[in-house]
């Protein structure tokens, strides 16, 4: 299984293929298409990212050491950025997932051709993402 910073680069390989941001948008709305379907017990309230223009649910589980992610979301573009997030950080250790950086959004450009409240938005989900990985870490230490 490919590490994250592995992943991050197979991505950035993927968006080098574009040569403007209205295909690379299309390539992360078929990514969310893509997504496969949230339990429906998963999409209230209690996983409701904050801070999202868009309605966002991310559920997290543990399994044999690695944390793995389900989301779905109200808006196509949105959805696409919590599958490319679920790409590289779902079925890691929590350790990884925390001390990651996620660089390749950046090396992509993703999160200049955001709105700000979109860039809010990504900002928030990586950091769900983390916080589940931590309480999951802290929990496997004290077992």
């Amino acid at each position: 299984m490919q590490n994250i910073k592995e992943k991050e680069q197979e991505i950035v390989r993927e968006f080098e293929l574009f040569d403007d941001w209205m295909d690379k948008y299309n390539y992360i709305i078929d990514l969310g298409k893509s997504l496969p379907p949230v339990d429906k017990d998963f999409k209230n309230e209690k996983y409701l990212i904050k801070g999202c223009q868009a309605r966002v649910w991310l559920h997290a589980h543990y399994m044999d050491g690695k944390v793995f992610y389900s989301a779905d979301s109200d808006a196509l573009i949105t959805k696409g950025i919590i599958a490319l997030l679920i790409r590289v950080l779902s079925g890691q250790k929590a350790t990884d997932i925390v001390q990651s950086d996620m660089s390749f959004i950046d090396e992509i450009g993703l999160r200049e051709h955001l709105s700000q409240t979109r860039s809010n938005g990504l900002s928030n989900m990586i950091k769900q993402m983390k916080l589940y990985a931590l309480a999951f870490e802290k929990q496997n230490k004290k077992q």
